[in-house]
């Protein structure tokens, strides 16, 4: 899935910040960085100072696409979003990062989507930012909310893996889940509960007081699962026949 998101970056004036973007991307599983219309790449010894800020992700340098507009580099998407800092003159629909990540790892499941970052300096302009679907901004102390680009693609890619981990888990508990008791079975198994703790004279049947009503809410609140259900019903088949026993004895040593 991670690899349908693409990161954008727009006019990239320093190429360290690339080298930033693509070690912050690959702690957190992104691997698609496309470059538009940037400004030293890969002329010169912008890749050297790239390498030297990517630290361990240099291997990912050879593999960035380098377009010469946003339009090149979000082609084929179905989902554009479009970062942003600065409150605009237009309304546009408005994500949280939390938000973000979670709608870029939803739509990744069906096609191509991209997260775009502008210029350093500049950020991106109304006419790019009109290209996107949705537009990003992330919570930061409103008198300096200003974020290096490189850490601005950190918090995003964190908010993807995070919303994936948390889409794993939740397909993990829904594929792992253990089967419940129907409401039937639930009955059958308090009918056996009380005559359990009758035959033990725990409770006197025909006065059974408050106790069974409180067991009942204690079992639907730890709702147990089917299999748990089964041990307990066998426990208490076990305590009626012990019951059973200790009865006709007894009844025996009695006469």
């Amino acid at each position: 899935m991670l690899d349908s998101i693409r990161i954008v970056m727009l006019r990239t004036w320093h190429p360290g910040n690339i080298g930033s973007a693509l070690r912050a991307m690959k702690t957190m599983g992104l691997t698609r960085l496309v470059l538009a219309d940037p400004n030293e790449w890969p002329h010169g010894d912008s890749k050297s100072i790239a390498t030297s800020m990517a630290a361990g992700a240099a291997d990912m340098l050879d593999n960035v696409d380098v377009v010469s507009s946003l339009e090149e580099a979000i082609d084929g998407c179905n989902l554009v979003i479009g970062t942003s800092a600065r409150s605009r003159s237009f309304p546009w629909p408005m994500l949280t990062s939390r938000q973000c990540g979670e709608k870029l790892v939803k739509e990744a499941k069906t096609g191509e989507v991209a997260l775009v970052f502008g210029q350093e300096t500049s950020g991106m302009t109304n006419e790019e930012l009109q290209q996107c679907h949705f537009h990003v901004s992330i919570d930061a102390n409103p008198d300096y909310p200003v974020l290096n680009v490189a850490s601005a693609v950190q918090i995003l890619c964190y908010e993807v893996r995070q919303a994936l981990l948390a889409q794993q888990e939740k397909q993990e508990e829904t594929e792992d889940a253990a089967p419940y008791p129907d409401t039937r079975q639930m009955e059958l198994f308090y009918e056996q509960l009380e005559l359990a703790l009758g035959d033990i004279h725990f409770i006197i049947r025909q006065h059974p007081g408050k106790i069974m009503t409180k067991l009942r809410r204690f079992f639907n609140r730890a709702r147990p699962e089917q299999e748990e259900i089964n041990i307990l019903r066998g426990m208490l088949s076990r305590i009626r026949q012990n019951a059973a026993v200790k009865d006709d004895k007894e009844e025996s040593s009695g006469r």
